[in-house]
């Protein structure tokens, strides 16, 4: 399956804001297809932010976290042309990541 990670960061004030939203199905094994069987749990473990490869957030997502979901999040710092990457780990396995550069 294909995701998509789509980020945008803009820098006001001396503080950073990230906003990405994340393409995942984020099942979480307690929904039923339309036979009647139960969808297995496909869901975000591990999301993790960086600014120049620098660990700024780190997030431990679980079965509870909505299908596509959006984040948003401010840090210190940050200047106009900086690298904001983003990857994440799903409990299948499955990675993605993207990179974008700070507005």
């Amino acid at each position: 399956m294909a995701h998509q990670i789509l980020i945008r960061a803009k820098v006001a004030a001396g503080s950073t804001t990230v906003e990405a939203l994340v393409q995942h199905p984020m099942d979480s094994g307690f929904i039923k297809d339309k036979s009647g069987k139960l969808i297995p749990p496909h869901y975000i473990e591990v999301i993790e932010f960086t600014h120049n490869g620098r660990i700024v957030l780190t997030g431990f997502w679980g079965p509870a976290v909505s299908k596509n979901p959006f984040i948003k999040f401010s840090f210190k710092g940050g200047k106009s042309g900086d690298a904001i990457g983003v990857s994440w780990v799903d409990n299948h396995g499955e990675t993605a990541s993207a990179t974008a550069r700070i507005a």
